[in-house]
């Protein structure tokens, strides 16, 4: 793991992605216009603002210093809870799919990516849920 590197991309977005954090209430607003967090009976897991808050939301608040674990499990929000289609709707005007799309990219540099899982026909419980 290179911190070094997770640091210059959060420095590369931190105006705008420190304000988008700072503004999120964890209101919950945003859980609606998202359809996993529907087709899941409301788990919070698949709330837009929980996804943001647990994955880039940490980053930022360690300064990028997270152990191989955190970041796993950090993909495990990004990839399986959320397919970036760009529903997700935040009545303060903060842009969550630009968010979830940035921790893709910083795990991505890590050496850590993943996939949807029902796009490879994964079933639900697969994972032990």
């Amino acid at each position: 793991m290179n911190t070094a590197v997770i640091q210059d991309m959060l420095q590369q977005h931190k105006k705008r992605m420190k304000l988008n954090l700072a503004a999120c209430a964890g209101c919950s607003l945003c859980a609606e216009s998202c359809f996993l967090f529907e087709l899941h009976d409301h788990d919070p897991r698949y709330m837009p603002s929980f996804k943001v808050l647990n994955s880039l939301g940490k980053l930022y608040r360690t300064h990028g210093r997270s152990t191989q674990e955190q970041l796993q499990g950090m993909a495990e929000i990004v990839w399986r809870t959320c397919v970036l289609c760009g529903r997700c709707y935040c009545p303060f005007g903060i842009d969550i799919p630009n968010m979830i799309a940035l921790a893709r990219d910083i795990l991505r540099a890590q050496g850590i990516a993943g996939v949807y899982p029902h796009s490879i026909g994964e079933p639900d419980d697969a994972q032990g849920e």
